[in-house]
């Protein structure tokens, strides 16, 4: 005798054999695609190979440069006004020590041996750019210290912080730029340090001479900052 299936036990025996389950069956096509990142792109180096890029350091050097700047002009706006004020009978502009003149050469030198010291890592002259980085860093440690005599003299002739705003302003000024010069310094000496034993290839030598750019660009800032600095306290009185 004929055996008569229904409709109803044919669809039962499709879908236990895992047919008609919808387009995307489980374990298939579609699952693959979607699933453990197939499509994901591997290695994840470009975020991590971008993390030293020199624009990244040149933002931040300039970033920090506008704030010194700014800084800076409010501190001269300020002195500017106290000098003019027709009703000032306190303002006496102070006699300046000689040493300060030393100094102005001293940092103008280092600006230049700075540009030397660029010149040659561009170059890939590794004992040329660590001697013209380390006389950079000990004319910067040399205006330190004429800076410090000035004060020094100051003091030896009465003329204090207090003593009356000119000379209030004079510490202020030469102190903050001190200050943020012991900064570049410090990344002079940094700079020294990793030029001992670093060839110029490879992405050691790409992130030297990134620092160093930003470095040099911080050190020719203070540079001429102090130019400035040196004529508004010499010659605005």
């Amino acid at each position: 005798m004929a055996t008569t299936v229904t409709g109803t036990e044919q669809r039962a025996v499709r879908t236990k054999k895992g047919i008609g389950l919808g387009p995307h069956p489980p374990g298939g096509n579609g699952s693959r695609k979607n699933g453990g990142g197939g499509d994901r792109p591997r290695g994840g180096g470009g975020e991590e190979g971008e993390r030293w890029s020199p624009e990244r350091y040149r933002i931040g050097v300039y970033v920090g440069l506008a704030s010194i700047l700014m800084m800076f002009t409010a501190l001269t706006s300020a002195y500017i006004v106290r000098a003019g004020l027709p009703t000032s009978t306190d303002w006496r502009p102070t006699a300046m020590p000689p040493v300060v003149v030393v100094s102005t050469v001293l940092i103008v030198l280092s600006s230049l041996t700075m540009t030397l010291a660029q010149r040659s890592l561009r170059r890939g002259d590794e004992r040329p750019y660590r001697r013209w980085l380390a006389l950079t860093l000990m004319l910067g440690l040399a205006f330190l210290g004429s800076q410090l005599m000035a004060w020094r003299q100051l003091v030896a002739q009465g003329v204090y912080l207090a003593t009356n705003p000119h000379s209030s302003f004079f510490y202020v000024l030469t102190g903050l730029h001190g200050l943020h010069l012991a900064g570049g310094i410090l990344g002079l000496s940094y700079l020294l340090v990793r030029a001992v034993g670093v060839t110029g290839g490879g992405e050691a030598g790409a992130k030297r001479r990134a620092v160093s750019q930003v470095v040099g660009v911080y050190w020719h800032f203070m540079d001429a900052l102090w130019v400035f600095l040196f004529i508004l306290l010499f010659f605005w009185r």
